[in-house]
C-alpha cells in the first residue's frame, strides 16, 4: 500500500500510462473505484477504456504507474495473485 492507499477502493490507478508504439493509449490515469459501485467507462473510440480494462485484468502491464486491487498491488507481475483472485470471483475477467 502507498500513503494514498484508499481503504474503500475497489481498483484504484496511481499515474498510469499505457503506450503502444508512440501513441498513449491511457495517460498518467488516476482513478479510485469505491467498493461496490457500478462503474462504465464511456468515451470515443481509441480514447483507452479497452486498455484499461485490460490494465485491470492483468492481459496488459503500464509502461508507468500502479494498478491496485482492494489496496494490493497488481502490476508486479503478469496476472499477480491479487488479480486471479479478484477475476476468480466475476464472470467477466475470463472473457475479456
Amino acid at each position: 500500500m502507498t500513503e494514498t492507499a484508499d481503504p474503500q477502493a475497489d481498483v484504484r490507478f496511481e499515474r498510469v500510462t499505457k503506450r503502444y508504439g508512440g501513441a498513449a493509449a491511457v495517460s498518467a490515469l488516476t482513478l479510485a473505484i469505491p467498493r461496490g459501485m457500478f462503474f462504465s467507462l464511456l468515451g470515443p473510440s481509441g480514447c483507452g477504456k479497452t486498455t484499461t480494462l485490460r490494465l485491470i485484468a492483468g492481459f496488459e502491464q503500464p509502461d508507468e504507474g500502479e494498478v491496485f486491487i482492494r489496496n494490493e498491488r497488481v502490476t508486479a507481475g503478469r496476472r499477480s495473485g491479487a488479480t486471479s483472485r479478484w477475476c476468480s470471483r466475476t464472470s467477466r475477467c475470463s472473457r475479456i
